[in-house]
């Protein structure tokens, strides 16, 4: 990823947008990790209270320098709600190396909710500060807002049986690893990336080794 990006953007607002099981939280994860082994404090604002506590120590995150906001409203549209305000407090506060906002739960049609000046107002705060502002939805939602927009996809899955016996009913089978694609569809960054605008690579569930 650092190769087709040049690396995620400080001061800047990234959108990670694909379906579910194309990479979003692996991505995630793995940025959150690398900018916790830096020393830096994060925040993670779940819009969805998705995160799963052990896949995340699993992938090298220090959760002493996670800030996990968990936001379980009523409904879709309250959860993004609290995910904003939330959001707002944290930009207005500083001191995060990384802000992630994850909407990759939230039903399209609600994320697509959020206004465009909330996206602006997001980019502005963010703008000459050190933070990484990071966005995890299904679809492109900030539009101009944000630098850079990378676009995932699943290209195949491989699935393994849960021990020999291969009559066993296709439920039966365990997911090893998925390969995803990473396209970048805009960067409105003066870096170029140092590959092409499309990567593929594997990501392997834990148990799999």
């Amino acid at each position: 990823m650092d190769a087709l990006t040049g690396g995620l953007p400080r001061g800047c607002l990234t959108e990670l947008c694909g379906p579910a099981s194309s990479g979003r939280t692996t991505l995630l994860l793995a940025a959150l990790a690398a900018a916790t082994r830096r020393g830096e404090f994060c925040a993670l604002v779940d819009a969805a209270d998705a995160l799963d506590a052990q896949s995340a120590v699993a992938a090298g995150i220090d959760l002493d320098r996670l800030l996990w906001v968990r936001c379980g409203g009523s409904s879709p549209q309250k959860s993004v709600e609290q995910l904003l305000r939330v959001a707002d407090l944290l930009l207005e506060s500083g001191g995060f190396g990384m802000i992630a906002l994850d909407l990759g739960d939230v039903p399209p049609q609600t994320a697509r909710c959020i206004p465009l000046t909330t996206w602006f107002r997001f980019r502005r705060a963010v703008e000459h500060t050190p933070t990484v502002l990071l966005a995890i939805e299904r679809q492109s939602i900030a539009g101009s807002c944000s630098s850079l927009l990378i676009k995932l996809g699943a290209k195949s899955l491989r699935r393994e049986f849960a021990d020999s016996n291969s009559s066993l009913p296709s439920h039966a089978q365990l997911l090893t690893d998925v390969e995803i694609t990473a396209e970048l569809v805009r960067s409105r960054l003066e870096r170029k990336p140092v590959r092409s605008a499309e990567i593929v690579f594997t990501s392997k569930t834990a148990w799999a080794g």
